[in-house]
């Protein structure tokens, strides 16, 4: 009993300020707080480092630091000769989180891959009736529709039968929104009328379990001690994230020990970090993108003139010195150059401010129109200051006669907003998510992402028709034959503004063992150690 109070003291001293005094605690420095923790409602890193990468499993997954797919609560596959049918066959032996708030009588089976989809495709399903939810990823990527039907064979085994074929649909279920939930907790929130627990109080399979959340503050994982991968399961007692939306004081923490890894250093700090004698600082470039998206349903936005005239307004080199600080490379294109069939001769805009100028002349836009400029509250991997570069386009858009106002909204509420469709013009971006290309055209520009991650607005029947097409094919090469076709028409019709992509850091101090930065975006801490 002593040893359990000593321990409890020794974790909540970390974040009040005493330098770290166990390898039994890791610290993570968060820049934000989690919308929730039932990751098929959400999109964003931060609430998916809080929960799918904690918490959960998925039937397969990426490898930790890697885009290379691979077993986790299938052990197994088998695919149809038509590539439309996918059978999974299910890890035996793997358990549910124990908790106070629920006890599970079984291990995990079909069933619960049965509840899980099931939940996202039908608005009628008794859970989501008792607890209304909406699914922004997985109906992005248009699966509510493609999916057929999921089925259970055995308890060990499911089937998903697909109507088309989608050939990033193994990397898609890979996603954090796919990740696997209890039918058995489920039916029990469901029968005590508290379904909407299930985003309070998550239960998976995961690495770490849930212990508390103190909303702006700090959320507590404790170890699973039954998980099932042994090899790359968690590596100390106690996950922390103390939430510190602040970049200089999430530095400040690290440096005094009062965490052992942050998230999204200022490029100004950067120089300075990579000094500190009791720190190391791991990057590799970022498969990211920060844009301005336009949106098409708002005059004088849904002129194609008008958009191409604020893209070359825009002086990208201006931003990127100033707001990249060398941590940046210009963005040309609607994904990265690392993306594989990235469009090559697809050339930057140039920055020309009177030929801007002469473009909304003719589209009849009038000297002193105002728009909204959204910008983000909270740093992005790629956008480490939205606010600046928004007081920047700003002040570049009023030479060409156009008063940008600057709206900003706490996280959350931004993304809500701008899933309406409120904002005029806005700054976004997307790290990708599964190393396929569908998954930066078609979810953030295609027509079935209306209302979800276009936040653009923006459905072009000549593009949709190419994206569609290319998701039906598993040929790599007439993918991506047709996927640069699509380029061309996004940066014809200019649904976007390209800024850059950003050189991804992740500041840790040298005891931390282990860490592997994912191209995703995301931040994983199984696997992680603290040397003493």
């Amino acid at each position: 009993m002593h040893k359990k109070i000593l321990a409890a003291l020794i974790a909540s001293s970390l974040l009040a300020g005493a330098p770290l005094a166990q390898a039994a605690n890791l610290v993570f420095c968060s820049e934000g707080s989690p919308a929730g923790f039932d990751p098929a409602q959400y999109t964003t890193s931060t609430d998916w480092d809080a929960s799918a990468e904690t918490v959960f499993n998925e039937l397969v997954q990426f490898e930790r630091g890697g885009t290379q797919v691979k077993p986790g609560l299938a052990e197994s596959w088998d695919i149809s000769p038509d590539n439309k049918t996918y059978t999974f066959h299910l890890r035996p032996g793997v358990k549910f989180h124990t908790t106070d708030y629920f006890k599970p009588t079984r291990d995990f089976n079909a069933d619960d891959v049965v509840f899980t989809f099931k939940r996202m495709l039908d608005k009628n399903q008794p859970f989501r009736k008792a607890y209304p939810t909406e699914f922004p990823y997985f109906t992005d990527m248009g699966l509510d529709k493609n999916i057929q039907s999921v089925e259970k064979v055995d308890d060990h085994t499911v089937r998903i039968h697909l109507k088309d074929v989608d050939a990033a649909f193994l990397q898609n279920v890979a996603m954090p929104f796919a990740v696997i939930l209890s039918a058995e907790y489920a039916d029990q929130l469901l029968k005590q009328g508290k379904a909407a627990e299930i985003n309070q109080k998550p239960i998976g399979t995961g690495p770490f379990v849930f212990s508390r959340y103190q909303k702006d503050a700090v959320i507590r994982f404790k170890a699973n001690p039954d998980y099932w991968d042994k090899a790359d399961g968690p590596k100390v007692d106690n996950l922390i994230f103390s939430i510190n939306t602040d970049p200089s004081v999430r530095i400040q923490k690290l440096k005094a020990g009062e965490c052992q890894i942050t998230a999204y250093p200022r490029p100004a700090d950067l120089e300075g970090l990579k000094k500190d004698p009791s720190l190391k600082m791991p990057s590799q470039p970022g498969f990211n993108e920060g844009w301005v998206g336009f949106n098409v349903k708002h005059a004088p936005l849904d002129k194609v003139e008008v958009r191409q005239a604020l893209d070359m307004a825009i002086n990208k080199k201006a931003i990127i010195d100033t707001v990249y600080q060398g941590a940046g490379q210009e963005a040309v294109n609607a994904m990265p150059p690392t993306q594989w069939s990235y469009d090559t001769s697809i050339k930057a805009v140039p920055y020309d401010p009177a030929k801007a100028k002469a473009l909304l002349e003719k589209a009849g836009v009038k000297e002193g129109t105002e728009i909204t400029l959204w910008a983000m509250p909270v740093q992005r991997p790629y956008n480490p200051n939205a606010r600046l570069m928004a007081e920047m386009i700003q002040q570049d858009w009023a030479k060409v006669g156009i008063k940008a106002k600057i709206v900003s909204y706490e996280w959350g509420e931004y993304i809500k907003r701008a899933h309406n469709g409120e904002q005029d013009a806005l700054l976004i971006g997307w790290s990708g998510d599964n190393g396929d290309p569908d998954n930066w055209l078609g979810t953030n520009f295609g027509c079935d992402a209306v209302g979800g991650n276009n936040f653009s607005m923006w459905c072009y029947k000549p593009y949709e028709d190419l994206i569609q097409a290319a998701k039906r094919t598993t040929d790599q090469a007439k993918r991506t034959e047709l996927y640069q076709q699509a380029q061309q028409i996004i940066m014809q019709q200019r649904p976007l503004a390209p800024i850059a992509h950003s050189t991804i850091y992740m500041p840790m101090r040298k005891e931390v063992e282990g860490f592997k930065i994912s191209p995703f975006g995301l931040n994983q801490f199984y696997g992680v150690s603290v040397s003493k």
